[in-house]
């Protein structure tokens, strides 16, 4: 059966206190709309569609950022889930499949959990997501006969018994588009907030003799985001899990707490990473490379048995071959290192192409910004650049060249050459000893006059 995912993602998020439209927030990099479409990807969907309303123009387009065949529609009032739901009806004209709603604010649900939900489909009409709710507080509660769902009861509409009941709904469910909307139709706003409940399909399912039933989760996946303090939370409950997923994938941390990772990052087998690393967004780091204490990166590749850090900067493109050296206060950006290349110490490398096994000295920068444009330098393997070493790009340094410490480099650097470029040093001899005279004087004068 093909599936179409509708996740609504209307909401202004008033609790956020938040120009940014509440579903842009991000948890571990990316949007918390971002997992909740990545986790509905799952399910390879024939259709997605975001229903949008504050914010709308911001989040169509990181929507069609993170899928650019998602189609965005509009809810201009807020009446409710179920009205939410049928904004996507003209979206889905001619789809026959299944329609999983998702919110756009609850980020975790796992891949495994929906293809659950995908499955029970084949058995039943309807199928909602719930959870044993360790505190059940105002979530609405699922009415159950065995297997079988009788209605969901929201919090506010409940009685003592409906409230004493632990099983609660998640708001995720499941059915044919044909189902959902002819549903949706019969659904009014005779409760108490006056809104159009997605919910009330269950009981409107069973008057019409279809059969409904819930899957369970884990309650941490249905974690929704509506503050800053749920924010806070949810960024925590993703380092945990990504945290342990890296010890178990076999990732060395001897300090796991103080290591923070993006929703993207991925670290193979025998890598060590010492504590105080943060991993941006897009970062790839092969087996047994070692990340040391206190480094940044994002947007980079680091090849095996590389060594980064500690304290260094790699920016987005940058590119460690094999063997690779960047040590403390290096910060790499849009770069390739190839095999061997080391790169100790105080250095800035910038839209640059370094030779395998080539030293780059202290204190070297690629001056590759002129104010306007970017340009490159190309050092070529084996090289020797000296420290303090300006390259002023685009300028390129063959294979087994050498630059002089101190030296501006302008011009090409054949291959094999020596290039230096200062100014001539020159003494004067005494001249020290008579200007740390004057000034003293000078000093000494000032001070007498403020007396």
């Amino acid at each position: 059966m093909s599936i179409a995912l509708v996740i609504l993602a209307a909401g202004k998020g008033t609790r956020m206190r938040s120009d940014l439209p509440k579903v842009l927030h991000k948890v571990a990099g990316a949007p918390l709309l971002a997992h909740a479409m990545a986790s509905g990807a799952s399910l390879s969907p024939e259709r997605t569609v975001i229903v949008t309303g504050h914010g709308a123009e911001q989040v169509k387009a990181a929507a069609r950022e993170i899928d650019e065949t998602a189609t965005c529609v509009l809810q201009s009032e807020q009446l409710g889930t179920g009205h939410a739901v049928l904004q996507a009806r003209p979206a889905l004209e001619g789809f026959s499949g299944d329609v999983i709603v998702l919110y756009g604010d609850t980020p975790f649900i796992r891949p495994e959990t929906l293809e659950a939900m995908a499955e029970a489909r084949r058995s039943h009409d309807v199928v909602v997501l719930g959870f044993t709710a360790a505190d059940p507080g105002k979530y609405g509660r699922l009415v159950m006969e065995g297997d079988a769902l009788m209605q969901i009861v929201e919090f506010k509409d409940a009685g003592l018994r409906e409230r004493a009941i632990d099983f609660c709904n998640s708001g995720v469910i499941s059915a044919s588009a044909d189902t959902f909307f002819a549903l949706l139709d019969r659904v009014g706003n005779d409760n108490a907030s006056g809104e159009y409940y997605l919910t009330d399909i269950v009981a409107l399912a069973r008057e019409a003799g279809l059969s409904a039933t819930a899957v369970s989760c884990d309650e941490a996946e249905t974690m929704g985001v509506n503050s800053r303090v749920d924010l806070a939370a949810a960024e925590a409950g993703f380092q945990s899990r990504k945290r342990a997923e890296a010890l178990i994938e076999g990732v060395t941390m001897t300090a796991p707490e103080t290591v923070w990772f993006a929703h993207d990052t991925w670290i193979g087998p025998d890598c060590e990473i010492e504590p105080n690393v943060v991993f941006g967004p897009g970062v790839t780091i092969e087996n047994g490379a070692h990340i040391r204490a206190f480094s940044h990166l994002e947007g980079c590749h680091v090849s095996r048995g590389a060594v980064v850090g500690p304290y260094a900067r790699l920016r987005p493109g940058a590119e460690l071959a094999e063997d690779v050296r960047v040590g403390n206060f290096v910060e790499i950006k849009n770069a390739v290192l190839d095999e061997g290349a080391k790169v100790n110490h105080l250095t800035y490398i910038g839209d640059a192409h370094i030779g395998e096994k080539t030293n780059i000295g202290a204190g070297t920068i690629t001056c590759n910004y002129d104010g306007v444009f970017k340009h490159r330098t190309e050092i070529g393997a084996r090289a020797f650049i000296g420290s303090n070493t300006m390259l002023v790009a685009p300028v390129k340094v063959g294979a087994e060249a050498m630059t002089a410490s101190g030296a501006v480099i302008t011009k090409e650097v054949p291959e094999g050459a020596l290039a230096i470029s200062r100014a001539d040093q020159v003494n004067k001899l005494g001249l020290a000893r008579k200007l740390f005279e004057m000034l003293k004087s000078k000093k000494a004068s000032q001070a007498g006059s403020k007396g």
